[in-house]
C-alpha cells in the first residue's frame, strides 16, 4: 500500500492539471500559473486563467474556498456571513451577472436606517440630522482631499457637530472602513465616498464565492511559505513540498505579507515591504446574535446606530435577510481591544450595548436570546484583519502592488484595487485584472 504523503498529494494535483515533471529531470515549469489563495482575488483569477486554456492551480492555506468570505451554513439554521455581506459596485463587477447565472438571488440594500437617543426612536428631525451631517462630514473630506496637505479624516470634519461628533467619526470610520478617522487619509477616503448601491446575497456572498469555484483546482491544507523567483520559473514551497510555475499571482491578504509568513527568496525591495505596512487591515467583526422573534419591532436588514457620546458604540444590523439572526458590529480601534479579550467580553458587550440603545432590562434582552457567535479576523492566521482602509500613503502602495515583479510575480485582492479596495467587488475585479496581464504575458512570450 502507498502511502499518501503531502507531496504525492500535491503531485498528483499537478499531474491532473499540468504535464508531469520527469522525475529527477525538471524539464519545463509544474504549471503556467499558480495562484496563492482561494478568496474571491484567486478564484477570480482561477476562473480567468481556466478560460484561456493555461495550466493552473490555486495553493490555499486554510480548509475551505473563500477567504474573508465566509458563509457559515452550521451555527445558526440560515446562512451566516461571517465576513463580507455586501456587493457594493454591481454594475461594475462580473459577480452579478456571474450571481444571476448561478441562480444566486442578489437584492438591493434599502440601506433602511434608524438613530437611537437615551433609548429610545429618533425623531424624524433625528434622522434627518444624522443623514444631513453625513454628507455635510463626506464634504468636508472631499474638500480636504482636493488641498496639498495631506491631513486626516477626523482633521477635515467640521468644527460645528456638536453632540453628533461621535457618532459621525464611528459611521464614516470604524462602521466603514474598520479603521479610526484619525487613522485614515483625507484624500484616500475622498476615492471611496460613492460607493452605493450595495446588493445584498440571500444566500451568503461566502456560498457564491464557493459557487464560483467549483471545478477550480484548489490544493488546501498548503500555506505557501517561500517564493523563489531567483530562476527563470518560481518556485513555491508549501507545506515541505516545492511547486514550480511560470508566472504566480499571490491574492493572500497585506496583512499576511507584511508579517513575513510568505518568505521571498531573493528578498522583495523595500518599497514592496513598505507597500504592506500602508495597505493595512482594519478591525471589523460580528457578534451574531438569533433571538426569540422579533423583541425590538425592526424591520428586515434594518442598521441601528446610536447618538454616540464616546467611542464605545456599534451599529446593529437587524432581521438579516427577513430572518432571527442580528449582527452587531464592532469595529475600528474599540472592536480590536474587545476581540482581543474574546467572545464572552465580545458577547457581554453586545447584550449591554442593546440594552442601553433600547431601554430594556438586560436580562430580559438575555432570555430572548437564542443562540450567539462571535468573528474574530483578526486572530485567523491567514487574514490577520478584516479589509483594507484609507491610511496614508495607500494609494501609491497600491498602484506599486498593481505592476508585475520581474514579469513573473503578481499581487491582486482587495487591497491592491485602486479604487474599490475594502470591497468583494474590487477583490473579484482585481483577481481578473492580474489574470488577463499574466495570460497577455504568456501569449507574448
Amino acid at each position: 500500500m502507498t502511502k499518501l504523503t503531502r507531496r504525492s498529494a500535491i503531485a498528483g494535483l499537478v499531474s491532473t492539471v499540468s504535464c508531469p515533471a520527469i522525475a529527477g529531470l525538471q524539464l519545463q515549469p509544474d504549471f503556467d500559473v499558480l495562484i496563492v489563495g482561494a478568496g474571491a482575488a484567486g478564484i477570480a483569477a482561477a476562473r480567468r486563467v481556466a478560460a484561456s486554456g493555461r495550466t493552473f492551480a490555486i495553493l490555499e492555506a486554510s480548509d475551505r474556498r473563500g477567504g474573508r468570505c465566509f458563509t457559515d451554513m452550521s451555527t445558526f439554521d440560515q446562512p451566516y456571513d461571517q465576513g463580507a455581506y455586501s456587493i457594493h459596485l454591481p454594475e461594475q463587477s462580473s459577480l452579478t451577472k456571474l450571481a444571476t447565472q448561478n441562480r444566486i438571488e442578489l437584492y438591493l440594500d434599502r440601506e433602511l436606517q434608524q438613530i437611537r437617543i437615551f433609548g429610545r426612536r429618533g425623531f424624524e428631525r433625528d434622522l434627518e440630522a444624522l443623514y444631513t451631517n453625513r454628507i455635510r462630514c463626506n464634504s468636508a473630506i472631499s474638500d480636504a482631499a482636493a488641498g496639498k496637505d495631506e491631513i486626516s479624516c477626523a482633521e477635515a470634519l467640521p468644527k460645528d457637530l456638536g453632540d453628533w461628533r461621535r457618532t459621525m467619526e464611528f459611521i464614516l470610520g470604524p462602521n466603514r472602513f474598520g479603521a479610526d478617522l484619525r487613522d485614515l487619509s483625507a484624500k484616500e477616503y475622498a476615492v471611496s465616498i460613492n460607493r452605493n448601491p450595495a446588493l445584498l446575497c440571500r444566500q451568503g456572498v461566502g456560498f457564491l464565492i464557493g459557487r464560483l469555484a467549483i471545478g477550480i483546482p484548489i490544493k488546501f491544507f498548503s500555506p505557501v511559505t517561500l517564493v523563489d523567483w531567483g530562476d527563470r520559473s518560481v518556485a513555491l514551497e508549501a507545506s515541505g513540498d516545492v511547486v514550480t510555475a511560470r508566472t504566480v499571482i499571490i491574492t493572500a491578504s497585506t496583512a499576511v505579507l507584511a508579517s513575513g509568513k510568505i518568505k521571498f527568496k531573493p528578498n522583495l525591495p523595500s518599497p514592496y515591504s513598505m507597500a504592506f505596512e500602508k495597505l493595512k487591515l482594519g478591525s471589523y467583526d460580528h457578534v451574531a446574535i438569533e433571538f426569540n422573534g422579533n423583541p425590538f419591532g425592526l424591520e428586515t436588514n434594518e442598521v441601528v446606530f446610536e447618538k454616540a457620546s464616546d467611542t464605545k458604540t456599534a451599529a446593529l444590523f437587524a432581521n438579516v435577510h427577513g430572518t432571527r439572526l442580528s449582527i452587531l458590529r464592532l469595529a475600528g480601534k474599540m472592536g480590536a481591544e474587545l476581540a482581543e479579550k474574546g467572545e464572552s467580553v465580545m458577547n457581554g458587550f453586545a447584550l449591554d450595548w442593546i440594552s442601553s440603545v433600547f431601554g430594556s432590562n438586560s436580562s430580559k434582552i438575555k432570555k430572548a436570546v437564542l443562540r450567539t457567535h462571535t468573528t474574530s479576523w483578526s486572530k485567523q492566521p491567514w487574514a490577520l484583519g478584516a479589509f483594507s482602509s484609507a491610511h496614508p500613503g495607500a494609494q501609491e502602495a497600491r498602484k506599486l502592488l498593481s505592476e508585475p515583479l520581474n514579469d513573473r510575480i503578481w499581487f491582486a485582492g482587495e487591497a491592491v484595487n485602486q479604487t474599490f479596495w475594502g470591497t468583494v467587488g474590487g477583490a473579484w475585479q482585481d483577481g481578473e485584472r492580474a489574470a488577463d496581464a499574466v495570460i497577455g504575458r504568456l501569449n507574448k512570450k
